[in-house]
């Protein structure tokens, strides 16, 4: 059938079309790409390393009657105006603690004054709710609707963001439909990391380093975290992947091996290294620890600016103050621009015998 025959064919469908657009509202051409009056919108929001994707058109409210009136209740209806509002997920989730496996889908939604039917339908490629069909559904969920600010144009916002999850909530009108989206992320970024390093990432030593540590400070599988460091070692052995797995090792409870691993880590340390090692140390509250390490650093380098901010911080810890400022000062004289404005702060609070080491 040629272009022309499938035209006449049309033609008549086409100008009724182009009526009824007429008489709504302002003609939508069928053929060619013109503004609408429903503008299009895409928001996207990271959970942890999945990505929730809304594409969305946007009706205006007006001084039209919305809830009960353009949106009929006990109906369904396609969240947003024109082609299907749709939702993707990169990874599975968790709809109001329902699990929904990853996709894009059609969204869909029944309002009733009090509650409102969520659906997430398989079919995510119609035009509007016309042709919903329920056989389709992925997952339905009941959320409760709540009074809002008044938002002219239709409106989907991320709320309420947290590491694992985040609230969805349509806005229109004067009401804002929430419902909860969560993720399972340590167990997603686990499965992730498995794929990662068997790309490019595999033969670099940080590749392996960063998955390790995001385990060990996740408190997840110190047993592949470990092996994690091995490979970063046998890749480039250095202070960094030498640290790390003295991180896991005490972790795991192997006090000895931990010790080993420090030690070793810490004779491939700069001294600025070295001094950044004591201060991670006095997070993990080992301030005994960090203060050995302080002096240490300070004996073998005494010219550098950083080492007498740790011997300050030794001295703070004593109860000594003076001496501690004196040593801060002597840093302060040596400190790049960039760091001055914040010794002359720790310089101060010695002076007031302000523990800095809290």
């Amino acid at each position: 059938m040629t272009i022309r025959v499938i035209f006449r064919a049309l033609a008549p469908l086409v100008v009724m079309s182009g009526f009824m657009a007429g008489v709504l509202s302002h003609a939508q051409s069928t053929i060619l790409d013109l503004p609408r009056q429903s503008q299009h919108a895409v928001l996207t929001q990271r959970i942890g390393i999945t990505d929730v994707t809304i594409s969305y058109h946007r009706p205006l409210a007006g001084s039209r009657k919305i809830w009960g009136g353009v949106v009929p209740y006990g109906q369904p209806w396609r969240a947003g105006a024109n082609e299907n509002t749709t939702i993707q997920f990169t990874d599975p989730v968790l709809v109001e603690g329902k699990p929904l496996d990853r996709g894009t889908y059609g969204l869909h939604m029944i309002p009733t004054a009090d509650e409102w039917t969520v659906i997430f339908s398989k079919n995510s490629t119609s035009w509007g709710s016309f042709t919903y069909d329920p056989k389709e559904d992925a997952l339905r969920v009941n959320v409760k609707p709540q009074p809002a600010e008044f938002h002219d144009a239709l409106t989907y916002d991320f709320d309420q963001l947290k590491p694992d999850s985040a609230v969805v909530s349509l806005r229109w009108e004067k009401l804002a439909v929430p419902f909860n989206v969560s993720v399972k992320v340590n167990d997603m970024v686990e499965a992730s990391l498995h794929n990662q390093l068997r790309g490019l990432a595999q033969y670099t030593w940080f590749g392996w380093d960063d998955a390790a540590n995001y385990l060990v400070d996740n408190k997840m599988n110190l047993e592949e975290a470990l092996k994690y460091t091995d490979k970063s070692i046998e890749n480039e052995e250095r202070f960094d992947n030498l640290a790390t797995k003295s991180k896991v090792l005490a972790a795991m409870g192997h006090k000895d091996e931990a010790a080993a691993a420090q030690n070793k880590a810490l004779e491939k340390a700069s001294p600025l290294q070295i001094h950044m090692f004591a201060r991670g140390l006095q997070g993990q509250n080992r301030q005994d620890e960090a203060f050995a390490i302080f002096r240490t650093n300070a004996k073998k380098y005494p010219d550098q600016w950083f080492v007498h901010s740790g011997l300050a911080r030794v001295y703070c810890a004593q109860g000594d103050f003076s001496n501690a400022a004196k040593e801060m000062k002597v840093a302060l004289a040596s400190a790049p621009d960039a760091q001055k404005s914040y010794v002359e702060g720790l310089v101060k609070r010695l002076e007031s015998k302000d523990d800095i080491n809290k």
